[in-house]
């Protein structure tokens, strides 16, 4: 992980502002436990940064480590956004909002770097 997170480090400041963005964000769901879709951010989340860490470890720092979101968000935005109109009122609601909008923009982004990466461009650095 602090290998990964050194790579992480060395891109420009808005990726590294992004990336940890990201991690309290969907860390953040152990704040509302008590709700479903807490539950459901929280075990994706784990899935996703277990799939990352194998991956890297497996392929380098390349553009593929967009896949594990692509394979672990893609279902979680579908689920997310099928429940919205059931989020919980106040904070767990706003944080579900703000939760669903960051990672459907970061879905676009690893949607394009998997492509890329299968079409030959696979160095982030």
């Amino acid at each position: 992980m602090l290998e990964f997170m050194g790579k992480v480090f060395s891109q420009p400041l808005w990726v590294q502002v992004w990336v940890c963005w990201m991690m309290l964000l969907n860390t953040a769901a152990v704040l509302f436990l008590k709700h479903k879709a807490a539950k459901v951010v929280l075990a994706v989340w784990v899935g996703n940064v277990i799939t990352m860490m194998v991956l890297f470890e497996m392929v380098g720092y390349v553009r593929l480590l967009g896949l594990p979101h692509v394979i672990w968000w893609t279902p979680l935005v579908v689920y997310l956004f099928s429940q919205r109109r059931q989020f919980p009122a106040g904070l767990v609601s706003t944080w579900l909002w703000i939760l669903l909008f960051t990672n459907s923009a970061s879905l676009v982004m690893d949607y394009i770097d998997v492509a890329r990466y299968f079409m030959g461009d696979g160095a982030l650095e």
